[in-house]
C-alpha cells in the first residue's frame, strides 16, 4: 500500500472500470472485521525519516546479497517517530526507509510498551513492524507472547496469526489468532480460544477482551468450568474482576446436581446469585423437580428462590408427576449451612395443580419441608377420581414423598360421584381427616355437626338399596379400594328413604357443590384459571375467642376485711 497521490489521466472507460473496482473493494471493508477496516483504511503520510543514532561498526557489500543496505554490526540503535529500536545488527535500506534487525531486538515505545524479538523488519513509511521469534510485547501491565507479531504503530494495533498466548493479571488467554489495540486497549482473539484464570476456565471460538475493565465477550458456542459449575453459551460477557457473568443466546448454568436454562442468566459468583428471563428452567436432580418461569432469582447463599410469570413446578418424586402453578413461586431456607436444613415453599395467586391421581385449586398453598406439610388456603378444592373434598384450609402430611394423611378444616365437605345419574355420596362436617395406605384412603374421620348422604349397595345384585340421611356429631368410615365398607357413629339421628321415594330436596345437603367445572384437566389446564361461579364461595365464618382473663388495676381492687376493720 502507498501514501504518495499520484495524478492518472483516464479515458471515460477506464474511469467507470476504476469506479468499479473502487466500490468493491469499498464494499469489502464495509463487510470486514472492525479490525480489518481498521489496518486496511488509508495510510497517513509520513515525512519523518528513520534515523541511525548508534553502531559500532558500519559497512556496505556492493556485491553482496544487501548491496543497498548499510551493515551495521554492535549495539545498533535506531530512532523514529518517537520510539527507539535496539538490536545486535541490522541492515539498514535508508532509500526505502526501512530495516532489518538482528538479536536482542527491542523496540520501545514511549514508557509504556516494548517489543522484544530475536528478528524484525520495520518500514518506516508504513510505520510496520514485523517481529519474529520469542516474541515479547509488554504493554503496561499485559504481556502477549507469540513467535510471529505485527506491530501497527499507526494504529496502535499488534496482532499474531501463528498461535500466541496473552498474560494480564490473573488471566491467560491463548488462541491461534489474536491483535491487540494498544490505545483502546482491547484484544480479540479466535480460534480455538482458552482464558485461564484462578477461579474459572473458559473455552470458545471468538472472544473479545477488554485489559482495563478485564471484560471477556465470547461469540459462538462457548463453555465455562468452575469446579462443579459448567456454563455453555453463544454469546455472554464475563466480568473477571467482579466475578460476574451476563450470559444470551439461551445459555446453560450447571451447578453440580442443579441446572438453570434461559434467554438471559445473570450471575454474581460473589454474591451467589442468578437471575434469568425468558422461558427459564430451574432443575433439581438431587430432589427431581423442576422450575419453570419466564423470571426467576435465586440466592444460593440464603437459598432463596422467587419465579413469576408463567411459574410451574414439576415434581418427579413420586409415582406420578406433579404439576404446580401459580402467579408466583416461592422458596425460603431456613438454618443453612446445617444439617438441619429446610425450606418453606410458597405458591400464591389462582393455584392450580394437576397429577393423574390427584387434583387441586386454591388462592395459596405453603409446602414445609421441616414437617413434610402442604397447606392450601382461601376456598381449597381438591379432587381423587370421582371424589371431592373442599372446606376453608386443607393439609397435606406428607411421608416419603406419599400422602400419609390430609385435615380440612372448616366447612369440610367430602363428596363421592357414584354415577352418571348425579347420584353422590356426602360428608359435611366441621372437620374432616382422611388416612392414606399407599395413596389410597382407606379411613376418614367426620367432626363436628357432620351430616351425610350415601347409598347403600346391595352386594348381590350391585343396587341401590335407597337413600340414606344421617346426622351425628362424630363418624368414621372405613373405605377398601376407594369404597365404602362401614360406618361407625354413635347417638346419631337419620332417615332412609327407597329409590322410588326420595323427596326432591333430599338429594343433596344444603352445602352441596360440585364444581367440577374448576377442576384441571390435565398439566396444560392449570395455566387456565377458572374460578367458581358467583355466590358459590365459602363464606367466612368467625370462630369464636375464649374471653382473655386479665388482672383488675391495683386501685380497683376491693381492700380486705382486716384493712377495713383496721381503718374503722
Amino acid at each position: 500500500m502507498t501514501d504518495q497521490k499520484r495524478t492518472y489521466r483516464h479515458t471515460s472507460g477506464h474511469r467507470m472500470a476504476l469506479g468499479l473496482i473502487l466500490c468493491l473493494f469499498g464494499l469489502c471493508l464495509v463487510v470486514g472485521s472492525q479490525a480489518a477496516r481498521k489496518r486496511k483504511a488509508p495510510r497517513k503520510k509520513v515525512d519523518e525519516r528513520v534515523y541511525l543514532n548508534h553502531a559500532d561498526r558500519l559497512s556496505y557489500d556492493r556485491y553482496g546479497r544487501k548491496p543497498d543496505a548499510q551493515i551495521l554490526n554492535g549495539h545498533v540503535s535506531f530512532r523514529h517517530k518517537g520510539a527507539t529500536l535496539t538490536c545486535d545488527s541490522a541492515y539498514f535500506f535508508e532509500a526505502s526507509n526501512s530495516f532489518e534487525a538482528f538479536g536482542h531486538v527491542k523496540l520501545r515505545q514511549g514508557d509504556t510498551l516494548t517489543l522484544l524479538s530475536d528478528y524484525a523488519y520495520y518500514d518506516g513509511n508504513e510505520q510496520m513492524a514485523r517481529a519474529r521469534r520469542n516474541v515479547i510485547l509488554t504493554h503496561r501491565g499485559t504481556k502477549l507472547y507469540t513467535d510471529s507479531l505485527d506491530y501497527d504503530r499507526l494504529y496502535n494495533l499488534g496482532y499474531f496469526f501463528e498461535g500466541g498466548k496473552m498474560v494480564d493479571n490473573k488471566n491467560v488467554l491463548t488462541s491461534d489468532w489474536g491483535e491487540y489495540d494498544t490505545e483502546s486497549r482491547e484484544a480479540v482473539f479466535n480460534y480455538d480460544v482458552k482464558l485461564k484464570n484462578p477461579k474459572f476456565y473458559l473455552e470458545t471460538d471468538t472472544l473479545y477482551y477488554d485489559v482495563r475493565t478485564r471484560e471477556a465477550h465470547v461469540v459462538g458456542p462457548s463453555t465455562v468450568t468452575s469446579g462443579k459449575s459448567v456454563v455453555k453459551t453463544k454469546e455472554g460477557y464475563y466480568d473477571t474482576n467482579n466475578d460476574k457473568a451476563r450470559l444470551f443466546g439461551r445459555s446453560l448454568l450447571v451447578d453440580d446436581q442443579k441446572e438453570m436454562i434461559g434467554d438471559s442468566l445473570f450471575r454474581d459468583e460473589k454474591k451467589g446469585t442468578a437471575e434469568g428471563f425468558g422461558n427459564v428452567i430451574y432443575k433439581d436432580k438431587k430432589n427431581k423437580n423442576e422450575l419453570y418461569s419466564n423470571y426467576f432469582w435465586y440466592d444460593e447463599k440464603e437459598g432463596y428462590a422467587y419465579a413469576t410469570d408463567k411459574a410451574m413446578l414439576v415434581d418427579y418424586s413420586q409415582k406420578d408427576t406433579l404439576y404446580l402453578h401459580g402467579d408466583t413461586l416461592k422458596m425460603v431456607s431456613y438454618d443453612m449451612n446445617t444439617d438441619s436444613v429446610w425450606r418453606k415453599l410458597h405458591c400464591y395467586n389462582k393455584v392450580r395443580m394437576y397429577r393423574k391421581d390427584i387434583q387441586a385449586v386454591c388462592d395459596s398453598l405453603v409446602y414445609n419441608s421441616k414437617d413434610s406439610v402442604m397447606t392450601m388456603y382461601k376456598d381449597p378444592i381438591a379432587w381423587n377420581v370421582n371424589r371431592q373434598l373442599l372446606g376453608e384450609v386443607i393439609e397435606v402430611f406428607m411421608k416419603d414423598s406419599t400422602v400419609e394423611h390430609a385435615h380440612i378444616n372448616g366447612q369440610a365437605l367430602s363428596i363421592e360421584k357414584i354415577d352418571e345419574k348425579d347420584h353422590y355420596n356426602q360428608v359435611s362436617s366441621k372437620d374432616m381427616f382422611a388416612y392414606f395406605i399407599q395413596g389410597d384412603i382407606y379411613e376418614s374421620d367426620a367432626i363436628g355437626n357432620v351430616q351425610t348422604i350415601y347409598y347403600p349397595i346391595d352386594e348381590k345384585d350391585s343396587t341401590y338399596q335407597g337413600l340414606n340421611y344421617l346426622e351425628t356429631d362424630t363418624m368414621r368410615m372405613y373405605l377398601q379400594q376407594r369404597k365404602l365398607q362401614r360406618i361407625k357413629t354413635n347417638k346419631a339421628s337419620g332417615t332412609t328413604y327407597p329409590m322410588t321415594q326420595i323427596p326432591p330436596d333430599k338429594y343433596h345437603l344444603s352445602q352441596f357443590a360440585w364444581f367440577d367445572y374448576v377442576r384441571p384437566l390435565d398439566k396444560d389446564d392449570i395455566f387456565v384459571w377458572r374460578g367458581k361461579k358467583g355466590g358459590t364461595e365459602l363464606k367466612v365464618i368467625k370462630r369464636k375467642e375464649a374471653p382473655l382473663q386479665s388482672l383488675k388495676p391495683r386501685e380497683q381492687e376491693e381492700p380486705k376485711q382486716e384493712d377495713t376493720e383496721n381503718n374503722e
